[in-house]
């Protein structure tokens, strides 16, 4: 789940020092974290702070006297119908000015009820609201029903928060087609006998970078926990597993990402309190082209440029549509602005709302760096006059370069100008509303700079 940004909107006591007949100053130091397990009982914890994120129903939480599972008070939470002018869904963060060390818990407890059968879409612990968090952990699709239910989000390493901010977070957004209302009560750090079992694991993957890129490993872990004998699964960031990896010195973990610093092939595994986690992820890097492809020397005047320093730039909606399968990043060689495409099967650059107007120009040019592979492919696609794809009037051209089809292939491992004149799109109709580029083939990394029209 992507995480929110958050908005802050509590108001946050503060005390003033008078001064004094003292002549010196005694150096401040902050107070040193607490152990205390309360988030919400009848009231607030102990200096927690509520904020909500952002997009959500601002006042969707409110404290109600009338309903609690025990004492006098318990949250009361109105998700918003869809379409709701003042938020899409209810949601925040219990965060604390008053660091908690959590080390001596095993799970963050809550009771929950709703209005009717429904299910929560997100609850977990450790989102400090700073955009920094490393130990956040989740649970997703939680049952609620009319009656009062206990839930356990168990924490997948408790010795990694002796310093913890962020205590317990919920979203939850209209479901069959409406909103409804739930409440929460009794929000708790426990230490429970029920929660056995840990077994972490990674989502196994091979991913294509470059030396100097990070990788995201925010989705790749997850710990499943037998909490009362039936199997629970915790989506949580790395910050709670020990990775390992087959080359010293490849890469470091910082935050939620992997940063490439060598080139290789490197197989990272983990482990979670020293148990092995199942899965690995496989990062094949390179390192990145040292000089810039060629400046371009035509008129600007003859060209129309979608990428590059050269000329002034036409718009262009995405350098890699929703339905390509490519990663796409913005890098800087020697100065020059340069697209760098991984994983790359294919991958779909749109100009939709403003098509490309080629009717007069004879040529496309692009310039690529390709480290491996044998076969790269070039496809225009032209949406006709109505401007929509599978309009009617769509029309579709694509070339084919392999290493070996000297001197009009391409060779890895440098810069290669690849000028294609468009006559060479044969099955290009009309290319008077170009609004697609779709570049392909079986070289999983390529770098592209100056792309181009040109008369």
């Amino acid at each position: 789940m992507r995480r929110p940004v958050f908005i802050r909107f509590a108001l946050v006591a503060a005390c003033a020092v008078l001064g004094s007949s003292c002549s010196h100053r005694v150096p401040t130091e902050a107070w040193p974290p607490i152990t205390d397990p309360v988030v919400f009982g009848d009231t607030f914890g102990a200096n927690v702070i509520w904020q909500a994120f952002s997009g959500s129903k601002l006042n969707a939480l409110a404290i109600d006297s009338t309903t609690s599972y025990t004492g006098a008070a318990s949250l009361e939470i109105t998700v918003p119908n869809p379409g709701d002018a003042s938020g899409t869904y209810a949601g925040g963060a219990f965060t604390t000015t008053r660091l908690r060390d959590l080390a001596v818990y095993n799970a963050v407890s809550f009771w929950v009820k709703a209005s009717r059968a429904a299910s929560l879409d997100v609850a977990g612990l450790g989102n400090d609201n700073t955009g920094t968090s490393r130990f956040t952990a989740q649970r997703a699709a939680i049952p609620m029903t009319t009656s009062w239910t206990q839930v356990l989000v168990p924490i997948p390493n408790p010795a990694r928060l002796t310093a913890e901010g962020g205590l317990f977070f919920f979203a939850e957004g209209p479901q069959a087609g409406s909103g409804l209302t739930f409440w929460i009560d009794d929000v708790e750090f426990v230490n429970t006998p029920v929660i056995t079992n840990p077994r972490p694991a990674l989502s196994p993957q091979s991913v294509n970078s470059i030396v100097g890129a990070s990788v995201d490993l925010s989705n790749d872990c997850r710990t499943v926990f037998a909490v009362s004998g039936l199997d629970q699964t915790v989506t949580h960031l790395p910050g709670y597993f020990d990775f390992h990896s087959t080359l010293t010195g490849f890469g470091r973990l910082s935050g939620s990402r992997f940063d490439v610093l060598e080139g290789g092939i490197d197989t990272l595994t983990a482990s979670l309190a020293g148990v092995a986690a199942s899965g690995a992820i496989v990062i094949s890097s390179i390192a990145p082209p040292l000089a810039a492809a060629p400046l371009p020397t035509l008129p600007a005047a003859n060209v129309r440029s979608l990428l590059g320093s050269a000329y002034p730039s036409i718009p262009v909606d995405t350098w890699s549509a929703s339905w390509d399968v490519a990663d796409e990043t913005d890098l800087s060689i020697a100065g020059s602005p340069t697209k760098l495409y991984t994983n790359v099967s294919y991958a779909g650059i749109e100009c939709t709302s403003h098509p490309i107007d080629a009717t007069s120009m004879t040529a496309f040019h692009l310039d690529v760096w390709i480290p491996s592979g044998t076969t790269f492919k070039v496809k225009l696609v032209d949406f006709g006059a109505n401007g929509v794809y599978g309009g009617g009037d769509d029309s579709q051209s694509e070339l084919t370069y392999t290493t070996t089809s000297q001197p009009s292939g391409f060779v890895t491992g440098q810069w290669v100008p690849l000028e294609i004149p468009l006559v060479n799109f044969t099955a290009l109709l009309a290319r008077a509303h170009i609004a697609q580029i779709i570049l392909s083939g079986d070289t999983p990394t390529v770098f592209v700079e100056n792309m181009y029209f040109h008369d």
